[in-house]
């Protein structure tokens, strides 16, 4: 949505600033605003997380561990268990009873989003920035 505005914007300092250096530099200032913005909020996001990853409490701290078990166990239910489960019914000859399937489209998402986090917090772990 930005960039739609930025070109209007732009395309206005041809009619106001006639320093073809100056223009330039405006130009390139108000093209680079959103990634500018954009940079600015992942280092704020990146701050609340460090600040979260040095807390002492479980409340704080604990949610992303407790979202990785729930993640890794739904997968390895959904991967392997589940199959090895039918198998060994199947083989033993007992009738199987429809297992749960998960949405593996947002369980994908939300691990695909922790395991994102989980480097950087490696990350924070071999700089020695927490315990």
């Amino acid at each position: 949505m930005l960039q739609s505005l930025i070109a209007p914007v732009t395309g206005l300092l041809d009619k106001f600033i006639e320093d073809k250096d100056q223009k330039a530099a405006l130009a390139h200032e108000i093209a680079t605003m959103s990634q500018k913005h954009a940079q600015e909020l992942s280092i704020a996001q990146i701050e609340v997380n460090k600040a979260e990853a040095q807390s002492g409490s479980l409340f704080k701290g604990g949610w992303r561990p407790a979202v990785g078990w729930v993640c890794a166990i739904a997968f390895l239910y959904h991967f392997l268990l589940k199959d090895i489960i039918i198998f060994v019914c199947a083989f033993a000859g007992v009738e199987v009873p429809d297992l749960p399937d998960f949405d593996m489209s947002t369980l994908l998402t939300v691990l695909g989003g922790m395991l994102g986090i989980g480097g950087l917090r490696t990350y924070e772990k071999q700089k020695g920035l927490t315990k």
